[in-house]
C-alpha cells in the first residue's frame, strides 16, 4: 500500500528536497504545495541538473495540473537544454490556462531571439511589456532585438527606458555604452552618463563608462578621474585598473601605468592582457629584460596573445638581434595573418639582414593590407630606390599618392625619384603639388637628394612658398 504524506511549503528549501529524495528512494507518494515544488525545482536548476528539475515538474504538473508557474518553468528549462519544440509546447499550455502571465510572452519572446526571428522576438517582448510589473528586463531584450537588428539608435532610445524603470540594471548601462561607440556618438554618451551620474553618484559603472567614452575622446586625464571616482566607490573593479592604466599609457606614463596594472592583480588573476600590457610599457621605457618577461608571462598564460609574441620580437630587434625577431614576429602572423604593424616589422628586419627581396614581399603585404601608411608607402619606395629599380620606385609611389593625396612627403619623394630619372618637368609638377600640399615638409627632398639644394630652380621654387 502506498503511504500519502502532505508536505507545505518549507522556508529552508532542502527540507523540501530531502523529503522529495526520500519519497522517490521509497516509492512513496508524498504532496508537496505548489511553492515547496517550486523550491525543489529551483534547487535542482542551481545545481545545473535541469533532468532532474523536470522529473520534478512532471510530478508537480501531475499534483497541481492548472499551476502555469510549472509550465513556465518547464519552458526555461528546456530552452536550457536547447529543446525548443517542448518549450514552445509548455508555454502554449501555460498560455491557455492564464494568459496574462507576462512570463509566458517573455520566454517566447527568448525563444524567438534565439532564433533571430526577430519579428516574433519583438511581437512577444511587446505583450509581456503591457503585462509585466517590473518591465527593465523585458525593455533590455528589446533592446537586444534591435541591435541585432542593425537598430542602434532604436536600441538607444529602449535601454533608455530600461534605465527610467531600474536605475540599477547594470547590463542596460554597458549596453547603451556599446551602441553610443558603434554610433561613433560619445558626446552624447559623456553627456548621458554625466546626467545620469547627477542621479546616482555611486554607481561604478556610470563611472566607468563615462571614462571610457573620454578615453575614446582622448579626454585622457578626464578618463583617469572617472576611473578612479569607479575604484574609489567599488574597490576590487578590476577593468577600471585596467582601463586606466591604458589611458595612462596614451599620456606616455607607462612607469604609473605598470603599478596600476599590477594593482589589478589583487582582485582577479592576472590575464595575458595584463601581462602584454605591462610589457608594453616597459618596453616604451626601453626596459628590454622586463618587457620580455612580461611578453613571455603572457604567452605561456595565453599561447594565442600575438602582440605578445609580436611584443618579444620587438625587444630583440631592438638590441639588434634581427634574425632572432622574426621568428617571433612570424608567431604572431601565425595567429593574426592580416595585422599591417607585424608584417611591418618582418620587412623592417629583412631589410636590416640585407634580404631585400623578402623584405619588399613584405612591404607589399602592408600597404596592402592598410594602403594608408605613409611610411610603409615611403620604406618601400626606397628599397625598390636604392636595388636600382627606379621605374618600380615611381610606380609604388604614384600608387602610394592615389591613397594618400594629402600626404605631402609622398609628393617630395616622388620628386626625387623624377629627377634621379631625369624627368624633370614632372618632377617640378609634383614639386608644386607638394608645396601647395604642405610647404613646411619640404626639408624631406634634400634629405632624401641633398644635391638638389645646388638646384636653383627647386630652390627658387620653394622660396615662393615658404617666405
Amino acid at each position: 500500500m502506498e503511504e500519502d504524506f502532505e508536505f507545505d511549503f518549507s522556508e529552508d528549501p532542502r527540507f523540501s528536497v530531502e523529503r522529495y529524495e526520500e519519497m522517490i528512494r521509497n516509492q512513496d507518494q508524498y504532496f508537496f504545495d505548489a511553492q515547496a515544488f517550486e523550491s525543489i525545482i529551483e534547487y535542482y536548476a542551481e545545481k545545473n541538473d535541469p533532468i532532474k528539475a523536470l522529473q520534478v515538474i512532471e510530478y508537480a504538473v501531475s499534483q497541481h495540473p492548472f499551476a502555469t508557474v510549472f509550465y513556465i518553468k518547464k519552458a526555461q528549462l528546456y530552452l536550457l537544454t536547447n529543446q525548443i519544440d517542448k518549450a514552445f509546447d509548455a508555454l502554449n499550455k501555460a498560455e491557455m490556462l492564464e494568459p496574462s502571465e507576462a512570463d509566458i510572452y517573455s520566454i517566447r519572446g527568448n525563444i524567438y531571439e534565439e532564433l533571430e526571428n526577430h519579428v516574433d522576438a519583438l511581437e512577444n517582448y511587446e505583450k509581456a511589456l503591457n503585462l509585466a510589473e517590473q518591465t527593465d528586463e523585458i525593455l533590455l531584450h528589446i533592446a537586444y532585438v534591435h541591435q541585432n537588428n542593425g537598430d542602434y539608435e532604436k536600441s538607444v532610445y529602449y535601454l533608455k527606458m530600461c534605465l527610467e524603470q531600474n536605475m540599477e540594471n547594470q547590463d542596460a548601462l554597458y549596453e547603451l555604452a556599446f551602441c553610443y561607440d558603434v554610433l561613433d556618438k560619445q558626446e552624447e554618451s559623456i553627456k548621458f552618463y554625466q546626467q545620469y551620474i547627477n542621479n546616482e553618484p555611486y554607481s561604478y559603472a556610470a563611472w566607468y563608462n563615462l571614462g571610457n567614452s573620454f578615453n575614446k575622446m582622448n579626454l585622457y586625464e578626464k578618463a583617469i578621474d572617472a576611473y578612479d571616482y569607479a575604484i574609489l566607490i567599488k574597490e576590487n573593479f578590476a577593468s577600471a585598473y585596467f582601463n586606466k592604466g591604458n589611458a595612462l599609457v596614451h599620456l606616455d606614463r607607462f612607469a604609473e601605468a605598470i603599478e596600476v596594472y599590477k594593482q589589478t592583480y589583487e582582485y582577479e588573476p592576472p590575464s595575458g592582457d595584463t601581462y602584454c600590457a605591462i610589457g608594453e610599457c616597459y618596453e616604451k621605457l626601453e626596459r628590454m629584460d622586463e618587457a620580455r618577461s612580461y611578453y613571455k608571462k603572457s604567452v605561456k598564460l595565453d599561447p594565442q596573445q600575438a602582440d605578445a609574441w609580436f611584443g618579444i620580437g620587438v625587444t630583440l630587434d631592438f638590441e639588434e638581434r634581427h634574425f632572432e625577431s622574426l621568428y617571433f614576429y612570424r608567431k604572431a602572423l601565425d595567429i593574426n595573418n592580416n595585422n599591417a604593424d607585424y608584417w611591418f616589422a618582418i620587412a623592417d628586419a629583412q631589410y636590416k639582414l640585407k634580404a631585400f627581396d623578402e623584405s619588399v614581399a613584405a612591404y607589399e603585404k602592408v600597404v596592402e593590407i592598410n594602403p594608408l601608411d605613409v611610411e610603409a608607402w615611403l620604406d618601400y619606395s626606397s628599397i625598390l630606390y636604392e636595388q636600382s629599380n627606379l621605374v618600380r620606385a615611381i610606380e609604388t609611389i604614384s600608387e602610394a599618392i592615389k591613397n594618400n593625396p594629402d600626404a605631402a612627403e609622398l609628393y617630395y619623394r616622388m620628386v626625387a625619384y623624377l629627377f634621379a630619372d631625369g624627368q624633370y618637368n614632372e618632377a617640378l609638377t609634383y614639386l608644386e603639388t607638394g608645396l601647395n600640399t604642405d610647404p613646411d615638409k619640404h626639408y624631406i627632398l634634400f634629405e632624401y637628394l641633398p644635391q638638389l639644394h645646388d638646384n636653383k630652380i627647386i630652390v627658387d621654387i620653394i622660396n615662393r612658398y615658404t617666405r
